[in-house]
């Protein structure tokens, strides 16, 4: 069942950023661990801004292009502790993985077809 809204979504992608920008200094991540997380905020903040969806701003990239991207996304989160080498760090690697596991989840509960159904409504008035 896709409960979350595409504008529901949005909330949490800028959230995502937000916890990317805070964990390497909240949880003490090394160095490699803290670049990767900057670098993905960004990347995220730029994929959430190039969505066609209520928080795009480009809106160059289809919704459901942005589903998959963050259904790839998920499990390669829980993954780059061990092929980075980090796993180790008991922080880095928790943070990493249980990101991974909100990435998917959030992804298995969004309705990325939500935004096409809008723009049909819409255009129908």
């Amino acid at each position: 069942m896709k409960v979350v809204s595409p504008r529901t979504h949005g909330y949490f992608d800028f959230l995502t950023v937000v916890i990317f920008l805070l964990a390497p200094t909240l949880l003490g991540l090394s160095e490699l661990p803290a670049m990767l997380a900057y670098a993905l905020a960004g990347v995220h903040l730029i994929v959430t801004l190039a969505s066609d969806f209520p928080f795009g701003v480009i809106k160059f990239i289809p919704f459901t292009i942005h589903g998959w991207i963050e259904h790839l996304v998920g499990p390669s989160l829980i993954a780059l502790p061990f092929i980075f080498g980090f796993a180790d760090e008991e922080a880095a690697r928790n943070f990493y993985v249980a990101m991974g596991l909100v990435v998917i989840g959030l992804g298995l509960l969004t309705d990325y077809k939500g935004v096409e159904s809008d723009q049909k409504l819409a255009s129908s008035i």
